[in-house]
């Protein structure tokens, strides 16, 4: 137990458009793989907490989809809403850009936290991949006439270079109290879930650009029985084409993706994984908003 005259603990989430590293910066603060990573846009679709647990303090470190602009569906209309509701009750904002880019989507993004009077931080990610640090610099004074930050950490999440500092800048901001979540849990997030988006991940790394935007996973039967559990995914599409798209000649495609996360799931689950998947349409679901929520968004 922790003795609450002596911690602190709080609530800190991570704001930005997609693609610059929040979910990888959640990863490496934690040390446990909290949210799914890919290459590709909009791979964060839900409001997930990794808690980050150190002798004295906690930080429930909220990660977001990245607020982007156009509502060209239900889908992007329900992710930036999932974003903006996750600030309720935050201590700390961290507003996450990559190091030199500055884009419409940023700015975007920036002046969604306008009204905010809780502290925002500027993390600037991807430092790694700016070989003369001298160049960051002019683009730190620029980010500096955007907004007035509570305080500004270059880092790389994917180098674990620097994140000390941005935890050092949330823990001087965490209010003092019990921790909010057991000290052994690194999520809020149980099995059924994990295994939904490992299931997505893969989904999305070994498919075209489009089709994992218009995919879905939903765990149909999560059952553990001694040392195996079995795992019935469907992964739901907007096409028939995008089914056969999934499934592959001969169905190579769709074992491909089965082996991937079977692998990556018996590892992080640490049980043997009878995962089996398949593939079901339904039409244009991402321009429904009943069922978007409905295939848990």
């Amino acid at each position: 137990m922790n003795d609450t005259s002596t911690t602190r603990s709080g609530m800190v989430a991570l704001v930005g458009r997609p693609n610059v590293g929040k979910s990888t910066l959640v990863n490496a603060l934690v040390g446990e793989k909290v949210s799914i990573v890919t290459p590709k846009p909009q791979t964060t679709r839900h409001r997930i907490i990794g808690v980050l647990t150190q002798p004295g303090l906690q930080i429930a470190l909220v990660d977001t989809p990245g607020l982007h602009t156009g509502q060209r569906s239900a889908l992007n209309r329900v992710l930036n809403e999932t974003a903006m509701s996750s600030l309720a009750g935050i201590d700390v904002v961290l507003f996450v850009v990559e190091a030199g880019q500055w884009r419409a989507e940023d700015a975007a993004a920036l002046e969604r936290l306008a009204s905010i009077r809780t502290p925002v931080g500027l993390v600037i990610n991807k430092v790694d991949r700016v070989p003369d640090k001298t160049e960051l610099l002019p683009f730190i004074e620029q980010m500096n006439t955007r907004r007035e930050f509570a305080f500004i950490a270059p880092v790389s999440a994917q180098k674990n270079k620097n994140l000390d500092s941005v935890v050092a800048e949330c823990a001087s901001r965490m209010p003092e109290g019990p921790f909010l979540f057991p000290e052994d849990e690194y999520t809020d997030r149980n099995l059924r879930f994990i295994a939904a988006e490992t299931v997505r991940e893969k989904l999305t790394m070994y498919m075209q650009q489009e089709l994992p935007y218009s995919a879905a996973v939903e765990i149909e039967r999560f059952e553990q029985g001694g040392e195996q559990i079995e795992i019935h995914a469907c992964i739901w599409v907007s096409r028939d084409n995008h089914k056969a798209m999934v499934i592959g000649k001969g169905g190579a495609m769709l074992k491909k993706i089965g082996r991937a996360a079977r692998l990556d799931l018996v590892d992080r689950l640490e049980h043997r994984v009878d995962l089996r998947l398949w593939v079901k349409v339904r039409e244009n679901w991402i321009d429904s908003e009943a069922s978007v929520r409905d295939l848990g968004h």
